[in-house]
C-alpha cells in the first residue's frame, strides 16, 4: 500500500517536513518514491507549505492514502476540488453501500 505522509527533516527543535509518497513498510524518514511538497509547522517563512498539486492528484487517483496531517495540508493546497469528496469519504460511502 502506498501512503502520502510527512518525513521529518531539520535540526533538533526545528522540524521541517517533506510531503512524500512512500510504501507503508518504510521507516518514517526512510527511502520514498517521490517528494511532492514540504511543510514548515513553525511557519517561519511566508511560504510555509508547498504542494505539487498535479502529482498529488495523480497519486490519489492511483490509490495512495494520505495520513490525517497530509490530508489537511493537501486540502489547504487545493488538491481536492470543490464538490469532490475526499478519498476517505468515497471509501466510507463504498463500504456503506456494500
Amino acid at each position: 500500500m502506498v501512503k502520502i505522509r510527512l518525513a521529518r527533516f531539520g535540526s533538533k527543535f526545528n522540524p521541517h517536513y517533506r510531503i512524500v509518497v512512500t510504501d507503508v513498510r518504510r521507516k518514517r524518514d526512510g527511502k520514498y518514491i517521490e517528494k511532492i511538497g514540504y511543510y514548515d509547522p513553525r511557519k517561519t517563512t511566508p511560504n510555509w507549505y508547498k504542494v505539487d498539486v498535479e502529482r498529488a492528484r495523480y497519486w490519489l487517483s492511483v490509490g495512495a492514502q494520505p495520513t490525517n496531517t497530509a490530508r489537511r495540508i493537501l486540502k489547504l493546497a487545493g488538491v481536492y476540488r470543490k464538490g469532490e469528496p475526499a478519498p476517505a469519504e468515497v471509501a466510507e460511502e463504498a463500504t456503506a453501500e456494500s
